[in-house]
């Protein structure tokens, strides 16, 4: 199931969201990129994806840019330093991260304000099980 969660610092007050898609590895209480427009503004939520692009541009004052992507689309995240310093090794060296944070919104744009990342490259492996890559 995917979840949403209501209050910052409760995880365990997720509620159900949406089934997964059986062909796709996603940790559970992901809410995949194309449902991004039904949460509220400054929901806390977690999304999950391929690490398409990584930018730290020299005036972003150590900000991180991340651009993720799943099966249905992209997300961009927005690392904060202090964050960064924290979570540095996913962020520099993975494949595939969940991220949960706040759900922004501005100007038709919408952001994940990055609290946690998690480095979930290992579900890559997923993909290459002999069942999956056998047709039937």
């Amino acid at each position: 199931m995917f979840h949403i969660c209501s209050h910052a610092s409760n995880v365990d007050s997720m509620t159900e969201f949406a089934p997964i898609p059986d062909d796709w590895p996603r940790p559970p209480s992901c809410l995949p990129n194309i449902r991004l427009d039904e949460p509220p503004n400054g929901a806390r939520i977690r999304v999950a994806g391929l690490v398409l692009v990584r930018q730290r541009p020299g005036t972003a004052r150590g900000v991180i840019f991340l651009t993720l992507e799943d099966e249905t689309g992209v997300v961009n995240v927005i690392v904060w330093k202090k964050l960064y310093e924290r979570f540095r090794r996913a962020v520099i060296s993975g494949r595939c991260l969940a991220v949960t944070g706040r759900l922004q919104r501005e100007g038709g744009i919408t952001h994940v304000i990055a609290e946690e990342i998690e480095d979930i490259s290992w579900m890559l492996d997923d993909l290459l099980r002999p069942e999956r890559l056998l047709p039937g």
